[in-house]
């Protein structure tokens, strides 16, 4: 199970997390469908560091941006996602 330390309630176990899926950037509201399409549904499966977002929804309610390496599932960082 990962543990996460939130910066505002301190280290918790997963189980308190929501996930909020992979960090990355959204489309313009206006962009094309295709555009659309490969940002809901074609996403990379990196392999190492990862950016995430968690939201603390036990805990604080805080959304997280969470840094994890997929081969071993460690956590290298975690910080308030503005």
């Amino acid at each position: 199970m990962l543990i996460l330390d939130c910066p505002y309630c301190g280290p918790r176990v997963q189980a308190e997390f929501t996930y909020g899926g992979a960090d990355v950037p959204r489309p313009a509201p206006d962009a094309p469908a295709d555009t659309w399409f490969a940002y809901v549904y074609l996403r990379d499966n990196p392999k190492g560091a990862h950016d995430e977002l968690w939201q603390h929804s036990a805990g604080c309610r805080t959304w997280l941006r969470v840094r994890r390496d997929t081969r071993n599932h460690d956590v290298i960082a975690v910080e308030v996602a503005r």
